[in-house]
């Protein structure tokens, strides 16, 4: 049975200040970065799902939403690649 890795992507709603990001793009300006703004500092989560695709699908979607994230202030995508099976 295939097995699949899974990229997600959290980021807080662009209506949600991102004091992190706001630390981030003023130390970028401290070390000459000037021309740097609009930074916002999310998170990147990483697995390893088994089982069919449709089954894995449906699982990452409630993870993503109800485990990875809070949707009232997040947005979460997600990413899906099919890995081949690994060599015995």
């Amino acid at each position: 049975m295939p097995y699949y890795h899974a990229r997600v992507y959290v980021t807080l709603k662009p209506s949600i200040l991102d004091p992190q990001g706001r630390t981030v793009e003023r130390a970028l300006s401290h070390l000459e970065h000037a021309n740097v703004s609009g930074v916002r500092v999310g998170k990147f989560i990483e697995l390893r799902l088994d089982g069919e695709r449709a089954e894995v699908e449906a699982q990452l979607r409630d993870i993503t939403g109800n485990v990875l994230s809070n949707p009232v202030m997040e947005d979460a995508r997600w990413e899906l690649e099919e890995m081949a099976l690994e060599p015995a």
